[in-house]
């Protein structure tokens, strides 16, 4: 019965939190323009994250998006926990928050509730990807290979310091398994 109460409270904090903000972007950033979702899908490994609950312990993270019948992103996130030794995937769907050629989507991986997901860097090749989410808590750095050159690096770690991110909060994700739930694009 104590488990339960416990796992019942995390629960409904959680929602509580994915509820307490209307925003969906921090306030300084801003989603790219002529983004094209159809170059967007496939495989996307995580370089840099800030630490929450859902990919505690977590590397070896990727991403995985593709189209779904009624027009809506799948998407699949999964990962190696460490600590569990063991792999573990979500299966979630991304929807534009208005204009699809906006940058600007919300995802869910709990049923009718949505969090932001804001590509705010993209290189014209759509190979490495700076996604904030809803607030400052929230912030990835993706590339479509295990590792990202340093330019790049530098460069979305300006973009976030500048929109107010304390980039000193990263973990920068180790990918050195290859991932069942990843394929290559």
């Amino acid at each position: 019965m104590k488990n339960r109460n416990v796992v019942l409270i995390i629960a409904l904090a959680g929602i509580a939190v994915m509820m307490s903000s209307c925003r969906s972007i921090p306030k300084k950033a801003e989603p790219i323009n002529n983004f094209k979702v159809d170059r967007y899908l496939g495989t996307w490994y995580e370089i840099a994250r800030f630490d929450y609950l859902f990919e505690k312990n977590m590397d070896n993270a990727s991403a995985q998006y593709s189209l779904n019948a009624d027009g809506s992103v799948k998407v699949i996130n999964s990962g190696y926990n460490y600590k569990k030794e063991k792999w573990s995937k979500v299966e979630g769907k991304a929807k534009f928050r208005g204009n699809e050629s906006v940058a600007a989507l919300k995802v869910s991986f709990f049923g009718p509730f949505y969090s932001g997901y804001n590509v705010i860097a993209l290189d014209d090749n759509y190979r490495y990807a700076l996604v904030a989410g809803k607030n400052l808590n929230y912030l990835w750095i993706l590339s479509r290979e295990k590792t990202v050159p340093d330019n790049v690096k530098d460069l979305y770690l300006k973009i976030a310091r500048e929109i107010g991110y304390d980039v000193n909060k990263l973990i920068w994700v180790k990918q050195d398994r290859e991932n069942p739930y990843a394929s290559s694009n």
